[in-house]
């Protein structure tokens, strides 16, 4: 675990292996630790994994009041210029995943892969945008105990939560100790987030899309419409997973992310 500090920001991240850079951005209520099968597996085949926590997640600072998705992205490119990271493949997962739109759109020369895992490029409805507003209202007046213990049997399957209860206890134990006004002022700032519609249709490199067959949050027909926008995106349905198949069925979503690393150049190729 290594610290970053920007601005007044302090990032902590996980930076480990050697190789061409493979960034991964976690969802909301989360932080890195999510990311846990995939840092072992890949960092021990020829990748360098590196893991923030965002900021107002895990170790990193909590920031009140709204974060959007694009200070997100760029605290990310941040870290990675302080890294001498210039080119990378990203793999983001829901919150995760709109924040690797975002770093597409504002950094698009230097994503050379991306991985959108369930997640959805469009912008919130009105009636999305005031369950949003009032949740981050709920987690800063009553805690994220109660909203953790709800939206649990969403995040993961629930036959995943009975038959896997080392996944559920992780991503409980994530939700309940994230920081109320961080993930408060996560979830005011995607009320705001734009359309990635015009964004995606413009992505010229490899696209994993990848859902779990039973996400509640994003179903696989919005993953569907997700590859529709994008040239030449491969679509990967993990069975017997939820909202969070990294960890339910981590087997099955590091063959398919391995999959599609082998048809991502490497950077040291494209240089040639």
């Amino acid at each position: 675990m290594s610290t970053f500090l920007s601005n007044g920001i302090a990032v902590e991240f996980d930076d480990v292996g050697s190789g061409d850079a493979l960034v991964l951005v976690h969802g909301h209520p989360f932080n890195r630790s999510m990311w846990r099968p995939q840092v072992e597996r890949f960092s021990a085949s020829g990748w360098r994994i590196i893991a923030p926590d965002l900021r107002g997640y895990g170790g990193s600072t909590v920031v009140s009041g709204k974060v959007t998705l694009d200070v997100f992205a760029r605290d990310v490119a941040a870290l990675l210029d302080h890294l001498g990271v210039d080119e990378l493949v990203m793999v983001g997962l829901s919150m995760g995943g709109q924040i690797a739109m975002e770093f597409f759109r504002l950094f698009p020369d230097r994503i050379r892969g991306l991985v959108l895992a369930d997640t959805s490029p469009r912008a919130d409805s009105v009636e999305g945008k005031r369950l949003r507003l009032d949740t981050a209202e709920r987690v800063v007046r009553e805690g994220m105990a109660g909203y953790a213990q709800e939206t649990l049997p969403r995040m993961v399957a629930p036959y995943n939560i009975a038959q896997r209860p080392d996944v559920a206890r992780h991503v409980l134990e994530m939700m309940n100790t994230t920081s109320a006004e961080g993930a408060a002022a996560a979830l005011r700032g995607r009320a705001e987030r734009p359309d990635y519609a015009d964004v995606l249709r413009g992505v010229a490199v490899p696209t994993l899309v990848v859902v779990g067959r039973d996400d509640d949050f994003t179903p696989v027909a919005e993953a569907e419409f997700t590859q529709t926008l994008i040239p030449n995106a491969t679509l990967t349905v993990i069975e017997n997973a939820g909202h969070m198949p990294n960890l339910e069925r981590q087997t099955e979503f590091n063959e398919a992310l391995e999959r599609f690393l082998g048809t991502v150049p490497s950077h040291s190729s494209s240089q040639r």
